[in-house]
């Protein structure tokens, strides 16, 4: 087998769809299609089922996926052959959005200062978004809040964040002098989307206690549900960071739980199959002598 069929599966597991694949490679769909169907034959597996004239993929598909990545990926490092191409090339760096605000700029300037002829390309997004990115080799290296939760994904300790849980200054919660979890379902929950680091984080904290989080107001924008508290709409659970200001003018008022502190913790991630290069590896050095618990 041959790289170029590694690289038509890919773009067809990618696409779940032959005639997109075929469009993406320049090829056509029966070559496309054939070239599955050696890689599936020569290895004696099957990569998609085929059902109801669409793919599926299957166990063994997703393993050769993960395989077929990095191995084309080694292909092409090979291929470029030039001394030190990473110094001059492109660091792919992700961050979730606590993180890409208040951590990863600091770490990026200090890092090109360093090494100005490299090139620093920054996606900054939820965690679900950066985990695949990871998964699909569109991202080199990345830091989230929460755990990757995959086997192909090396992951170690980068900081610890606190979530604060934000209330109108008038809410009647405040008239309360303990606060406790289970008093949060009883009023209009204003929460991240589903996929987000800190939706994820607060779903796995209800759920533990026996209580789901359901809210009225779901959006990608903290800064909308920041509004949406001070407006009196409900009250959220946010990181700290990026409600400070708010609290400290007044708009919202923050309270502590008595049986939840809302710590979490982040990691910088990479693939375990990943090859770093040398600035690569330097460059997760850096995160780890700068992280800190916020």
């Amino acid at each position: 087998m041959t790289v170029k069929h590694m690289r038509i599966f890919l773009a067809v597991y990618q696409e779940m769809n032959i005639t997109r694949a075929a469009e993406l490679l320049h090829m056509t769909q029966p070559a496309v299609s054939r070239a599955v169907q050696e890689l599936e034959g020569y290895y004696g597996i099957r990569l998609f089922e085929r059902m109801n004239h669409k793919l599926c993929r299957t166990k063994i598909g997703e393993e050769f996926y993960a395989r077929a990545l990095h191995i084309t990926e080694s292909f092409d490092d090979l291929e470029k052959s030039i001394k030190d191409w990473d110094e001059f090339g492109i660091l792919r760096v992700g961050a979730s959005i606590t993180l890409g605000n208040f951590f990863l700029p600091a770490v990026v300037k200090e890092f090109q200062e360093r090494h100005p002829d490299l090139h620093i390309k920054a996606v900054i997004n939820n965690t679900d978004h950066i985990r695949q990115g990871i998964l699909d080799n569109t991202i080199d290296i990345a830091m989230i809040e929460g755990n990757a939760s995959s086997e192909y994904i090396h992951s170690e300790l980068l900081s610890k964040d606190c979530l604060k849980l934000i209330l109108p200054p008038e809410h009647e919660l405040l008239r309360q002098k303990k606060i406790y979890l289970k008093d949060l379902p009883s009023y209009p929950l204003l929460l991240r989307e589903k996929g987000s680091a800190g939706r994820i984080f607060i779903d796995h904290i209800f759920s533990a206690c026996g209580m789901e989080a359901v809210p009225i107001w779901e959006s990608v924008s903290t800064k909308a549900l920041l509004h949406g508290v001070s407006a009196g709409i409900g009250i959220s659970i946010l990181p700290g960071q990026l409600v400070g200001d708010d609290i400290a003018s007044g708009k919202v008022v923050s309270r502590t739980l008595e049986d939840e502190a809302f710590i979490r913790n982040n990691y910088i991630i990479w693939h375990k199959q990943k090859f770093l290069t040398r600035f690569a590896k330097e460059f997760i050095q850096l995160c780890l002598r700068r992280k800190k618990d916020f």
